[in-house]
This record gives structure tokens, C-alpha cells and sequence, in this order.
């Protein structure tokens, strides 16, 4: 099933051992398609872990991951991406003396299957500016298309990240602290961002920053001790007293 409502990732018993250690426990995660859905929790939650597991770059020691119903539990990191899982920060390399648009391009690229065409005038990339800059003003940043990305803010450097993961097309986004280390005017450009480009498309994420959070996810599943705490909207889970002790408090 590929419509709206419908569950686009599932884990089944998603768990990963590392020599005795358990930092995923038997999660059973439920992702559904064209929301925004956030797993939060403490330092050492296992949030990262599972951001992990689900693109390839861990193995599960037990469990099973489904994306649009097929079993992509041992797939390959580059398989996953082409089936429309893309995690951003990580596929999306920024080039810091490169400017906005050919860092687009190059992600354009990889799409298309001509990476490696080196034997190509750097002109053959032109056909691409379009799509580029189509790309660079989704994302606020059509003024800065021809910008060294080292002179670039770092709000916009993220920016221009999710720009580069819009390029590869991706059907859900995972984002890995978007707001990480930010101001309250970048976490702000970044937070407006994240609802436009939600539209159509599934986005799971990792924050820290509760009111990004409360603003923008319609799920929240709180992780402690790498199995789930609990979940639901943002009004269910900040009520929980659970969710207080192990991650509200902390936070507070």
C-alpha cells in the first residue's frame, strides 16, 4: 500500500548488541507516510543507533525493517537510497569551497547515475543549473545560488543540506538534529523550512530542541535504554510523568 495513512517504515523487534551491551531493545517503530514523526529521549536513548540501523550503516543483531512493505532489513546503504531513504548530514555532503548551486548539482548528479563522468566538460552540468536553482529557492536560497559555501551562515549551510537531499528525491527524509548547535533566528529559518518541505513527503527525525518538536511533529516516540518509553502527540508525551523523569527533566 502507497497511499496516505498508511505506515511507510515499520521495525519489528529492532534490536542491536554490541559485545553484551544492548542499545537498541526490541523497538517497534511505526512511521506513517506524509508526517512528520520525531524520536527523541535522553543521551544514550539509542536514537542515533537506530538512525543506524534503519540506513544500513548497522546491521541488526535481531528484528526486521520494512519500507513500503518491502524487507530492506539487510540491504545495502546505497540500495536504501534508491529506493527513496536518504538521510540528511550524511548522503548530502556540503563542498565548503564550492559554491550553492554545485553543491546542488553534484547531488543532482548522483541521482542521474553520472558521478563518475569525469571525462565531461564541467559545461555537460549546466542542463542541471535549472533544477538547481528550482531546488535552491525551495529552500530560501536563490540569493545565494552563486555564494562560496564557506561565507554562507550555518543556518544556510543546513539549508542548502536539505536542498542536496531534496535533490536525490528522497520519499522519507531522516534528519539527524537539524537544529543542532543553531541560534534561535537559524533554528527558526530551519524549523519553517522542514513544514515546507514536508509536503509529500514522510520526514523521521532526531531533536533535541523540544519546541522544534512540539511545532512541527505529528508523532513523537521517546526512547530510553534503546527501547521505546512511550508515544504519541507532543500534548500525550510532555503529560507522561515517565517521559519527564528520563528526558523533560533533564531537559528543563
Amino acid at each position: 500500500m502507497t497511499g496516505a495513512g498508511t505506515n511507510i517504515l515499520e521495525t519489528q523487534g529492532l534490536t542491536k548488541e554490541f559485545k553484551g551491551f544492548t542499545a537498541v531493545d526490541s523497538v517497534d517503530l511505526k512511521v506513517r507516510r506524509h508526517q512528520i514523526h520525531a524520536l527523541i529521549g535522553p543521551n544514550g536513548a539509542g536514537k542515533t543507533t537506530v538512525f543506524n540501523l534503519l540506513t544500513k550503516f548497522l546491521i541488526p543483531t535481531r528484528g526486521k525493517i520494512t519500507f513500503n512493505g518491502q524487507d530492506i532489513t539487510f540491504a545495502k546503504p546505497a540500495e536504501i537510497a534508491r529506493k527513496g531513504v536518504i538521510r540528511s548530514f550524511q548522503i548530502s555532503a556540503v563542498f565548503p569551497h564550492m559554491t550553492a548551486r554545485e553543491n546542488v548539482r553534484i547531488a543532482l548528479q548522483r541521482k542521474l547515475g553520472t558521478s563518475f563522468h569525469f571525462w565531461k566538460p564541467v559545461s555537460s552540468l549546466n542542463k542541471l543549473n535549472d533544477r538547481a536553482d528550482a531546488l535552491l529557492d525551495m529552500v530560501g536560497l536563490s540569493r545565494f545560488s552563486d555564494a562560496m559555501v564557506t561565507d554562507m551562515s550555518y543556518g544556510r549551510k543546513r539549508a542548502l543540506e536539505i536542498a542536496t537531499t531534496l535533490a536525490m528525491e528522497p520519499e522519507l527524509m531522516l534528519l539527524d538534529e537539524p537544529t543542532q548547535g543553531m541560534g534561535r533566528e537559524d533554528v527558526e529559518l530551519v524549523t519553517q523550512l522542514i513544514r515546507k518541505v514536508s509536503a509529500n513527503r514522510t520526514i523521521l527525525m532526531v531533536e533535541h530542541n523540544l519546541g522544534v518538536v512540539s511545532t512541527l511533529c505529528d508523532t513523537i516516540t521517546v526512547l530510553q535504554r534503546g527501547a521505546i518509553l512511550t508515544e504519541g502527540t507532543y500534548a500525550e508525551v510532555s503529560s507522561d510523568k515517565r517521559v519527564k523523569e528520563a528526558y523533560m527533566g533533564k531537559a528543563a
